[in-house]
């Protein structure tokens, strides 16, 4: 943190640190990351990156490629992640929500389970840029629905 802040002050803009994170922590791992993340002054925690778990599609003719699994597999495991995740860390702490959002109903269930933020990837390659105006409708309904 203090050489963040170094570089700031020597460049005149700060630049936002954040951590990203597997889906493959156990419910201890992601409480000691979360201590970690609360002690550090990090900015944000990614949650997730790509799993190696295979077990969802363990019958798949792939299924033993090597690389981080992406996609629709990850959603429930990287949004239950990024829910205890944000439940212990610090409210300062941004958290973005990652893995397996291929609809705007997924987009919005990773707010529902703390995200501030959220980014897509594999479901911007199978659905296209018609996924971003679907979450970001899907987001907003959530938010007016929460607020009216």
């Amino acid at each position: 943190r203090d050489e963040q802040e170094r570089l700031a002050g020597q460049h005149a803009k700060r630049v936002p640190m954040l951590v990203k994170i597997a889906p493959d922590l156990s419910e201890p791992e992601i409480d000691a990351t979360a201590t970690a993340c609360n002690a550090s002054g990090i900015d944000g925690v990614i949650a997730t990156n790509t799993t190696i778990d295979r077990i969802l599609v363990r019958d798949h003719p792939l299924a033993a490629e090597a690389g981080g699994l992406s996609g629709a597999p990850l959603y429930a495991r990287s949004t239950t992640v990024l829910r205890r995740l944000r439940s212990r860390l610090d409210a300062g702490i941004a958290t973005v929500g990652v893995g397996g959002i291929l609809s705007g109903a997924d987009a919005a269930g990773k707010f529902a389970a703390g995200a501030n933020l959220v980014q897509v990837y594999t479901g911007l390659i199978y659905r296209g840029p018609g996924l971003i105006a679907e979450a970001v409708d899907a987001i907003r309904r959530r938010r007016e629905a929460a607020t009216g």
